[in-house]
């Protein structure tokens, strides 16, 4: 059935106007005033209503394992929640768990594919290295993976050497793939925990005294040395210190094509955070900083230094021991109860994925930090231009897939743990205002989400095969 979306205030990235949308099968077909249709277009009319792209959230983490346990949400439980924050194409990672690169992508497909909800693609991670990975990165990009992430931090984990991310620089320059970094101080990180830990210091504040801005703004620097030197693209994933941010800036400046991105996180809480009492809600990594480095980000993010705002979703429950109650079903997962006595063994992450839109909307848009054509640039357009999923994903446009979100601006909420989908026990936001939320959510042109009404599936998502990459 073709479906009109009528008189809807469009926001994209660069225009705001009214008009129709048709929606022939999975694709938008046409847009414009007055558009005709036969008797079997379903008509929604969206008048006084904001029509936006889906989100594209790049940066997320489900069914993660780490310290003995797992991410609360899955491949379905983190899809369901991202479509209800008006969310349609999310990109998650691939561990590099066995050597054989393509092993592993192959093992990821098998995983996500049965329970997708909303479309998906992957980005690879690479935390081991020779003269076989060298062989095989390139061959990523016939499985429709660009993107690969490094890490300067995790020692004996997950880090490789300057050496070693030098040479992931120049064969993804050579094979027009993006290298994202995980940007902090591993050796100082070592050093610091050891230290705090024979003190005796071992609450969750301790997670950020040990993990320095000044060490992940050092990392920064470094690795946009290691670009320049090679020639090639970076990106830097969830940014959140003030000097980083200054070492983007001066490099773009520089006509360096290197990108930024930061999650909301970053934009509203601190290190004093985690002591309160439920402190260990908001370890994650890197660290909360400062009120500085959140002025800092919104800086970055309004002035253009920061591409992308993603969220590093990876979720855990706060007491793992006491069950939800998960569509009719009771679950509970160990979380971070794991570290009470340890801050080293509180599972590091965040549910995030289903609130960032509407966060950003009403404390970004509504307080006139961003306008809306920036939110969805931010959120939507730059994350699939720079990871190659636009014009499919991050617009509205004729061609373009039907991925569309319906806001109502004018509508108040109480938000938390309640309203957000997330499989976990808590919410970050918990009691907070917002005005403008999501009311229909379309994948693909299916009707998802409308209102309170989930229709999405198990399996509905469909993995996307990404193009070149972009640098904005």
């Amino acid at each position: 059935m073709d479906i009109l979306i009528k008189s809807g205030n469009i926001i994209t990235a660069s225009e705001t106007y009214t008009a129709d949308i048709l929606i022939e099968g999975e694709k938008i077909s046409a847009i414009g005033k007055g558009l005709q249709t036969n008797a079997n277009t379903k008509i929604i009319d969206a008048e006084g209503m904001n029509v936006l792209p889906g989100g594209v959230d790049v940066h997320t983490h489900f069914d993660l394992p780490m310290f003995g346990t797992v991410s609360s949400d899955d491949h379905y439980t983190g899809h369901k929640a991202a479509a209800y924050g008006g969310t349609t194409t999310v990109i998650d990672f691939i561990p590099q768990d066995e050597h054989e690169l393509l092993k592993n992508v192959e093992t990821w497909h098998k995983k996500v594919a049965e329970k997708a909800a909303i479309d998906y693609s992957f980005h690879m991670n690479i935390t081991t290295f020779d003269d076989q990975i060298a062989h095989e990165i390139p061959n990523l990009k016939r499985e429709g993976i660009n993107s690969l992430k490094v890490f300067t931090a995790y020692n004996d984990r997950l880090r490789l050497t300057d050496g070693e991310i030098y040479q992931v620089l120049r064969i993804a320059k050579d094979n027009g793939m993006l290298v994202m970094v995980h940007a902090e101080n591993g050796d100082v990180i070592e050093l610091l925990v050891k230290e705090a830990l024979a003190k005796g210091n071992t609450s969750p504040e301790w997670h950020a005294y040990t993990r320095p801005a000044s060490g992940a703004s050092e990392s920064v620097n470094r690795v946009i040395s290691l670009a320049e030197q090679t020639g090639a693209p970076l990106y830097i994933v969830h940014m959140n210190t003030k000097g980083g941010v200054d070492h983007v800036r001066n490099a773009r400046l520089s006509g360096l094509p290197i990108m930024g991105e930061t999650c909301p996180q970053y934009l509203f809480f601190t290190a004093e955070d985690l002591k309160k009492e439920d402190g260990a809600k908001w370890i994650c990594s890197p660290p909360m900083r400062l009120k500085a480095d959140n002025e800092g980000m919104w800086k970055a993010v309004s002035d253009g230094t920061m591409q992308v705002i993603a969220t590093d979703h990876c979720p855990f429950f706060y007491d793992g021991t006491k069950p939800i109650n998960y569509e009719g079903k009771e679950i509970a997962i160990p979380g971070k109860e794991l570290g009470k006595e340890d801050f080293t063994k509180i599972p590091n992450g965040l549910p995030a994925v289903g609130d960032r839109l509407l966060i950003l909307w009403s404390f970004g848009v509504g307080s006139g930090r961003i306008t809306p054509n920036k939110f969805v640039q931010l959120t939507s357009t730059d994350p699939a231009k720079i990871f190659g999923l636009y014009p499919k994903k991050g617009t509205i446009l004729p061609g373009s897939d039907a991925d569309i979100t319906i806001w109502d601006p004018e509508k108040e909420i109480n938000y938390g743990v309640a309203y957000s989908q997330h499989r976990t026990d808590y919410n970050l936001f918990e009691g907070w205002n917002l005005k403008g939320v999501v009311d229909k959510v379309f994948l693909r042109g299916k009707l998802i989400v409308d209102g309170s009404v989930w229709s999405g599936k198990r399996g509905m998502g469909k993995f996307i095969f990404r193009n070149d990459i972009v640098v904005v």
